[in-house]
Parts: structure tokens; C-alpha cells; sequence
């Protein structure tokens, strides 16, 4: 197959790589920009280790072409998150509440509760419960999950 060029902004800086039609937005990160901090889980769109933020919107980044993005698109990984030395008060919350056990799942459920926390800063229980529904954690049970995304709308208020 032919490469095809593509130009994308991905936290905040644009990037022209060269992929193949049929790769994914997850394979682009990782294997064009190097950005392994977005996880490839299922691939199939269930489990949610993979999303990343596309204009403010949470997206599984296994099932999205990067071909059908427009290059004005914004995209978000969690390596976007922290700006220089600073932590997103996500981050630092999910180590303070061990939100994160084996972390696999943490990338995608970080970036889920940061479109949540875009959107408010006083979120219910049901609004984390809904916002991460798509991201399966085989490790906490969602407990300190919560907590976590709570302090951190906390700080952010």
C-alpha cells in the first residue's frame, strides 16, 4: 500500500507523518509519533485504554482513521495533559488516590474525565459513573477512581 501524508495538531503541535490508509489514530500516535502513552487494549472498541480527545470529545483512537480527521483537529493524549513540569490536577489526584493500579487503563480514563471535567467542575457520581463508562479498569473498582476525579474537579472549581 501507498503512505499517505497526513498533517495532524496533537497537543498542541502539528505533525506531518506518513501512514498507511488503513492505520489507525492509535497506531499513528504510537508508531509514527511516538506517543505510547495512549494504550493499545482491545482494539475492538470496548475497553476504552485507547481514547484520546478530539476537539474536547472523547474518542476510541482504535477505531478512528486519521485520514478522515480534519488537520484543524485538535487531538489530546495524556501525554497532553501535564504542560512542563506540572501535573493536570487529574493526574496528580489519581497518585494521591491510587486511582491507578496496574495503570493500563489509566491513559483512557484520564482523558475520559478530562472531557468530563471540560464540560463541569461539580460533576455527580453519575456523571463520573457515565463519563468513564467506556473504560473498563480490571484493578480498582472504580472507587478511588471517583474520589480522584472528584479532588481533582475540587481543585479545579
Amino acid at each position: 500500500m501507498t503512505k499517505q501524508l497526513l498533517t495532524l495538531r496533537v497537543n498542541g503541535e502539528t505533525h506531518t507523518v506518513a501512514a498507511e490508509p488503513h492505520h489507525t489514530l492509535l497506531e499513528v500516535l504510537r508508531e509514527e509519533l511516538g506517543l505510547t502513552g495512549t494504550k493499545h487494549g482491545c482494539e475492538l472498541g470496548e475497553c476504552g485504554a485507547c481514547t484520546v480527545l478530539v476537539d474536547g470529545m472523547p474518542v476510541l483512537s482504535c477505531l478512528t482513521l486519521p485520514t478522515l480527521l480534519d488537520e484543524r483537529s485538535e487531538i489530546v493524549t495524556v501525554e497532553g495533559l501535564a504542560r512542563g513540569p506540572d501535573l493536570h490536577p487529574l493526574q496528580v489526584a489519581f497518585a494521591e488516590e491510587a486511582a491507578a493500579q496496574c495503570g493500563y487503563c489509566t491513559p483512557g480514563i484520564l482523558m475520559a474525565a478530562k472531557a468530563l471535567l471540560d464540560r463541569t467542575t461539580t460533576p455527580s457520581r453519575e456523571e463520573m459513573a457515565q463519563a468513564i463508562a467506556g473504560n473498563l479498569c480490571r484493578c480498582t473498582g472504580y472507587t478511588a477512581i471517583y474520589e480522584a476525579i472528584d479532588k481533582a474537579a475540587e481543585r479545579m472549581r
